[in-house]
C-alpha cells in the first residue's frame, strides 16, 4: 500500500515522471477492461484517456483511500457506464423525436428552438465558478450523489450543497428568458447536454 501511497502523492504535487509511468503500466489493461463494457476500442480508448485527464487535472483535490489502481479500474467502470446509458438515453431520445415530426410538422421548429436553449445552457455552465460548475457537473451528469461528490472533492456535503444552489440559481438568473420553454424540454436537454 506504501506503494500506492508514495505514488499518488507524487503525482498529487505534479510529478510527470510519476504519472506517465502509472499511464504506460496500466493503460493497455484498461483499455482491454473498457472494451469489454463498450464493445469498441476507440470508445475504450477514449473512456481510459477521459479517466486519466480528470484524474491528473484534479489531482491535488482527490482523496483515494484505496490503491490508485483499484480505483482507475472503478473510475473506467463508472465512465463506461455513463457512456452506454447516455448513448442508449441519445438513441431513445432520437427515436421519440423522429416519431413527434412524423406525427406534428411543427415539433421540428421547437427542436430548434430546443438547440439554442440547450447551447444557451452549456455556455451558462460553462460561465459558473470552478468548483461550482465541477459540482454541478458531478451531480448532474455523472449523476454522483452529493457524499460521493464530498468525498472525489474532499469537501464537505454541506459545501456541495451550497454549490449545486449557487449554480442553480446562477442559472435560473442567465436563463430566464427560457424559463417556460426549459419547463417543458428541461430534463431532455440536461440529458444531452453532456
Amino acid at each position: 500500500m506504501q506503494t500506492y501511497d508514495s505514488d499518488f502523492q507524487a503525482i498529487q504535487q505534479g510529478d510527470e515522471r510519476v504519472f506517465e509511468q502509472f499511464f504506460r503500466k496500466y493503460y493497455q489493461s484498461l483499455c482491454n477492461y473498457a472494451c469489454t463494457f463498450v464493445k469498441d476500442m476507440d470508445e475504450a480508448e477514449e473512456a481510459v484517456q477521459a479517466v486519466f485527464h480528470h484524474f491528473w487535472e484534479k489531482r491535488e483535490m482527490l482523496e483515494i483511500s484505496v490503491s490508485l489502481k483499484s480505483y482507475l479500474y472503478k473510475s473506467v467502470y463508472n465512465n463506461c457506464l455513463n457512456r452506454i446509458k447516455h448513448e442508449k438515453i441519445k438513441l431513445e431520445y432520437q427515436h421519440y423525436n423522429a416519431e413527434r415530426i412524423d406525427r406534428n410538422p411543427s415539433f421540428a421548429s421547437d427542436l430548434a428552438d430546443a438547440s439554442e436553449l440547450e447551447s444557451r445552457i452549456g455556455q451558462a455552465i460553462e460561465s459558473l465558478p470552478e468548483q461550482c460548475r465541477l459540482v454541478f457537473k458531478l451531480s448532474r451528469f455523472e449523476e454522483l450523489k452529493y457524499a460521493e461528490i464530498a468525498d472525489q472533492l474532499g469537501i464537505s456535503v454541506k459545501t456541495v450543497e451550497n454549490q449545486i444552489g449557487k449554480a442553480l440559481r446562477i442559472l435560473r438568473e442567465k436563463l430566464a428568458d427560457y424559463l417556460v420553454f426549459m419547463l417543458i424540454f428541461g430534463s431532455q436537454i440536461f440529458n444531452h447536454l453532456h
